[in-house]
């Protein structure tokens, strides 16, 4: 059966798009435990770069969990799907040009090379929030390390259940030292050789 559209209709490449655009698109993912300032970040990272002209995407718990993913609990099973599907979301955006900036705890080495594999790694910039899970814990305004502590929580990381320190990570930032405006310096000055294309200025 021939292809039912004709030949000069072709769907627009992401290289067209990003040129559009003026920006390489990229999966950021920052990484860390609960309370380290993964969402901080990504939010400050993507006010930032909407101030400089680049179109960019947050996927975090929130926007997620409440959405696509609210028919997903927190067994090993359904977290593994929910990583999935964040992927699957990140990778569509990014073919869109789209810059997509993603916090997520994701605990394991296994969790972070499900999306590494899908999204490309060539596309991944794995950012580490390492802050210390005693700052952590001390930010806990929804309760969780405490109702983990006390076995309400199972399973929860840092408590319950270990976190793998990340072995391929381009970047490694403690919050805990540094203000979000330093943090942020830090991110743009790694992150800007990798997202930014030079406009063409010729008449």
């Amino acid at each position: 059966m021939k292809h039912i559209y004709p030949d000069f209709v072709k769907i627009v490449s992401r290289t067209e798009k990003e040129q559009m655009l003026h920006q390489k698109s990229r999966v950021i993912w920052f990484t860390g435990l609960s309370g380290s300032g993964k969402t901080t970040l990504a939010t400050a990272l993507e006010r930032d770069l909407f101030n400089k002209g680049y179109l960019s995407q947050i996927l975090d718990g929130d926007n997620i969990r409440t959405g696509i993913n609210n028919n997903l609990g927190f067994s090993n099973e359904d977290r593994v799907e929910n990583i999935r599907r964040i992927a699957e979301i990140s990778k569509l955006l990014v073919n869109s040009g789209v810059i997509c900036i993603c916090a997520f705890v994701s605990p394991t080495e296994e969790t972070r090379k499900i999306v590494r594999d899908i999204v490309g790694p060539e596309d991944f910039l794995e950012i580490f929030v390492s802050t210390p899970i005693e700052v952590c814990e001390s930010r806990d305004v929804k309760g969780l390390y405490r109702k983990a502590r006390a076995g309400v929580i199972k399973d929860f990381t840092g408590i319950g259940s270990p976190f793998e320190i990340p072995q391929h990570s381009i970047l490694s930032i403690d919050t805990s030292d540094i203000s979000v405006e330093e943090c942020l310096k830090i991110l743009l000055n790694r992150l800007f050789p990798e997202i930014s294309i030079q406009k063409n200025t010729t008449e």
